[in-house]
């Protein structure tokens, strides 16, 4: 449930959050880091040890299959993927070695993974310390039962994060992101794709769009602002797939809308064709009987 309290601290002093929404596999063995660096977007063969990086996983068409952050550590390297998606994706990568010295478990019982947010995080005491994500935040692997940080800063829920997420304008995948998304698309590419490695899957989608197609895409994630209603903004609720409309064209869908305590305004992620992604660009949010006029950001 969204707390004010917990927004604030992400804002200023800083916070932790519990991500129950991510799961933990775990990649060992002699050959994991060439293996690996074979399947992602992302340079993974020089993470030096404690070093992460965050990558998609993509099908040979370059849709996503998920993302993930991942770390050095020792002799493992550790994925932190959606949770719903942990399990299949370890039979999925299982499947994946033939004669390589790879083993890939599942490590979601035992190790948890933590956001932490903001100036107040602390240092990581018996922690594994991810790379940067966005902003200031960083991922953090704990085992399961142990504080993440020493310091510890004050505990948030999942859902006051999401709506610093949305504000912030960092998209989820199986939210802002699916199967059928190219990175391109949801602009990841600037963390998650590394154009100077080695071939994995799906590369040649990437390089064919970015570099023939000068990084043209049908449809781009954009955000938008609506006004709310003064000060009681969360007077109107706007859903997820509300249509996107320019004029009386529909150019795409919503993918997350929150209520900003900040702008006293809804906010949001949502695709639009490419020819609408300008920002100050108008356009018209339509779900049910309903409608709000936003700006694109």
């Amino acid at each position: 449930m969204f707390s004010l309290d917990g927004y604030r601290a992400l804002r200023t002093t800083g916070g932790a959050v519990r991500r129950v929404d991510r799961g933990v596999l775990a990649v060992a063995g002699r050959d994991r880091a060439a293996w690996l660096q074979g399947l992602v977007t992302n340079d993974v063969a020089a993470l030096a040890d404690g070093q992460g990086c965050y990558a998609a996983y993509l099908t040979p068409q370059g849709r996503m299959i998920t993302d993930m952050n991942v770390l050095a550590r020792g002799a493992r390297l550790l994925l932190d993927v959606p949770a719903p998606l942990a399990a299949s994706l370890r039979d999925r990568l299982d499947g994946l070695i033939f004669t390589e010295d790879v083993q890939v478990s599942d490590e979601s019982a035992r190790l948890s993974v933590w956001t932490v947010v903001g100036p107040g995080s602390g240092l990581p005491s018996t922690t594994l310390r991810a790379g940067r994500a966005p902003g200031s935040a960083l991922t953090v692997f704990a085992v399961r039962g142990e504080s993440p940080l020493s310091p510890m800063p004050p505990e948030v829920d999942l859902d006051t994060y999401e709506v610093v997420r949305v504000e912030d304008g960092v998209p989820k995948f199986l939210v802002d992101m699916n199967e059928e998304t190219i990175p391109l698309e949801a602009g990841i590419e600037d963390r998650a794709i590394s154009f100077t490695k080695g071939c994995y899957v799906g590369q040649e989608v990437i390089v064919r769009v970015t570099h023939r197609g000068g990084g043209r895409v049908a449809r781009k994630l954009v955000r938008w602002k609506a006004a709310a209603g003064g000060d009681k903004p969360s007077g109107l609720s706007i859903p997820r797939d509300a249509r996107i409309l320019s004029g009386d064209r529909d150019i795409g869908r919503v993918t997350s809308a929150v209520v900003s305590p900040a702008q006293s305004a809804i906010v949001g992620l949502g695709y639009v064709h490419r020819d609408f992604a300008d920002s100050g660009t108008k356009v018209t949010l339509v779900w049910n009987d309903a409608r709000a006029e936003a700006t694109l950001r």
